[in-house]
């Protein structure tokens, strides 16, 4: 008996599912929300990982080409909104949620990139007070990174004419909104950094939205900021707008106004700042040159300037008065000590032996030369020295008399 039926293989089964998915109009456009975890960035640009509630778990796809337009990172853990597709994966017999856009659940994407990137370059030390630069005092010339048709440039431009009209400024024309705007930006800050032809740098635009300043939160023109050798200006959006430029920058002005301001002085100021040092200058000059002409004055009045050859007279002597007294003082010491030293001849004299030799008394030592004190020292037969003042004589003991030492009680 022939089998009627009708037999699929896994593939054409698999097929036919994502078939009927994917003519589903509701699976094919939807928002779904959840918790993301198992999250992986792939080596190739695509994200995979999974999305779960309290009740399930889906597979999520995010391909390179979605994933790059992404403004923040997405972590294990993190509550996002998803908008894509379902389809099923044939290969795998699974179906899954293909994702082309991401949002922050309850938190803003941009303003969650914006606390990421500032999270990663402040523990990298780019914020750290101690590696920004000084600013100028009087810059001869100034580097703007702007617009050259916004409202930026025209307020650096007036101030600039205001307060110090012999400011140079050198523009370079960047967008400041818009995907391609942190490249232009970083552009403008290499392009100043290589060429060395302005002392500092101001990098700005206009107020405006989170998205309108997004350009100036890019990392990659952060770390240009960072890298930049010569002192750079943030001057992005109104006082109550920060971003990351702001951080890295080495100083921030709240506009554009005020970054032109603390770079350049004004001009009147400076002028009665320099008229003031002049005068205290000149008043110290004054001053200086009084008091030396009293001193000269006082000089000109002394005995030693009125009458030179009495003071020289004097001064002899007074140097004649102390060679006396030099002389005096050397030939009674002088004496003293030779007195002194008499006195010590004397004592080494009179314990000299030689000296009681002289006297009558004579020395007697053995063969080796050992002085002996007793009698007992010596033995019959044995040679000895005896010496006298003049000399010694040499001869044998023939014998030996001892006598009774008597001790006064």
């Amino acid at each position: 008996m022939q089998d009627a039926r009708q037999y699929f293989s896994i593939t054409q089964l698999n097929e036919y599912v994502r078939m009927l998915l994917d003519g589903n109009a509701v699976l094919s456009d939807m928002w779904i929300k959840g918790e993301i975890s198992n999250f992986t960035n792939h080596r190739t640009g695509h994200m995979y990982f999974s999305v779960k509630d309290a009740g399930a778990t889906v597979r999520v796809v995010m391909f390179k080409a979605h994933a790059a337009r992404l403004r923040f990172e997405p972590r294990d853990g993190m509550k996002v909104l998803l908008h894509g597709r379902v389809s099923a994966y044939v290969p795998g017999g699974q179906y899954q949620f293909y994702a082309d856009c991401m949002e922050a659940d309850g938190l803003g994407s941009l303003y969650l990139a914006f606390e990421q990137c500032k999270a990663r370059l402040e523990a990298e030390g780019l914020f750290d007070p101690a590696r920004k630069k000084p600013i100028p005092k009087l810059p001869r010339r100034v580097g703007i990174i702007t617009s050259p048709t916004g409202a930026a440039i025209r307020d650096i431009i007036n101030v600039t004419g205001r307060r110090y009209p012999q400011g140079e400024l050198l523009i370079f024309p960047s967008l400041v909104q818009g995907e391609q705007a942190p490249a232009y930006l970083a552009g403008g800050i290499r392009y100043f950094n290589r060429a060395r032809n302005v002392d500092v740098i101001i990098i700005g635009r206009g107020g405006g939205s989170i998205e309108d300043l997004w350009a100036f939160n890019d990392e990659r023109l952060a770390r240009e900021i960072a890298a930049c050798e010569i002192p750079v200006i943030s001057a992005v959006g109104h006082e109550t707008d920060f971003t990351i430029c702001d951080f890295v920058a080495d100083l921030r002005a709240p506009t554009p106004s005020a970054a032109a301001e603390l770079v350049f002085p004004d001009r009147f100021a400076l002028k009665a700042e320099l008229d003031a040092r002049l005068a205290r200058i000149g008043a110290l000059t004054l001053s200086g040159v009084q008091a030396r002409r009293r001193q000269l004055q006082t000089l000109a009045a002394s005995r030693a300037m009125r009458s030179p050859a009495t003071v020289l007279a004097e001064k002899q002597m007074r140097v004649d008065e102390l060679w006396v007294r030099l002389q005096n003082a050397g030939g009674q010491m002088l004496a003293r000590k030779k007195q002194t030293l008499g006195a010590s001849v004397g004592k080494l004299e009179a314990l000299s032996p030689l000296a009681v030799l002289q006297r009558g008394y004579a020395v007697a030592a053995d063969g080796s030369g050992k002085v002996a004190t007793s009698a007992s020292a010596f033995e019959v037969g044995q040679p000895i020295t005896v010496r006298f003042a003049d000399g010694a004589v040499n001869a044998t003991v023939d014998s030996i008399e001892k006598e009774q030492l008597w001790k006064r009680k």
